[in-house]
Order: C-alpha cells, then structure tokens, then sequence
C-alpha cells in the first residue's frame, strides 16, 4: 500500500511467475518520477489487470491498470491512489489494512506478517 503513489506498480518478474508474456502488454505513454530518487524512470509496459479483494461471500472486483517495471522487486506489486479510487478503499498505514464496501458489507484486507 502507497498513498503517496499516483501510479500501481507492478514488478516485470511477478509478471513471468504469472506466465504472462511480457509482448502482450500495452506501449507506455509516458515516464515517472519519484521513484528512483532524483531520476527519471520509464517503464517497460502496462497491463490491465482484474484485481478481485474479499472471500467467496463478500468481495468486489475491479479492472486496474499497472505499469509495470524492470526494477529489483521487494515485492510483487504496489498499489497506489488509483487503486484506492477504484475500489473506494481506505487503507490505514498503522495497521496494515484497508476497507472497501462490499455487496454484502465491509471488506477488510490485512497482511499476511
């Protein structure tokens, strides 16, 4: 979770565990800022992706788009403010979680540490 990124990012490894072909994917439009410090980066591709949060009873999914990057990974993706937008989301960096509404109420995402 990144509320300070305008951008959801998506590892290009994360992509091949996935079995994605990476030629697939969408040209970018344009590059980013902010984060590599200082520097410009540009990604390889995007991808639309369907992202699904909840369990069998109560979930809710949306189409996001990633851009995806060749960077070392720390982790598989990073959702930022689109993806909170998206899904109405609210996420609380204290506790690790976010909140979205459901079908069938409140869906509650925490992390697996």
């Amino acid at each position: 979770m990144d509320g300070g990124s305008g951008l959801n990012i998506m590892y290009a490894k994360t992509l091949d565990v996935m079995g994605i072909d990476q030629m697939h994917l969408c040209p970018v439009r344009a590059p980013f800022h902010d984060i590599i410090p200082g520097k410009q980066a540009t990604p390889l591709r995007q991808i639309d992706l369907p992202i699904t949060f909840g369990d069998q009873s109560n979930y809710r999914t949306e189409t996001l788009t990633f851009d995806v990057v060749g960077f070392l990974e720390t982790f598989h993706i990073i959702l930022g403010r689109p993806c909170y937008a998206k899904f109405m989301a609210i996420p609380n960096y204290t506790y690790l979680k976010m909140k979205m509404l459901g079908p069938h109420g409140i869906i509650t995402i925490g992390t697996s540490f």
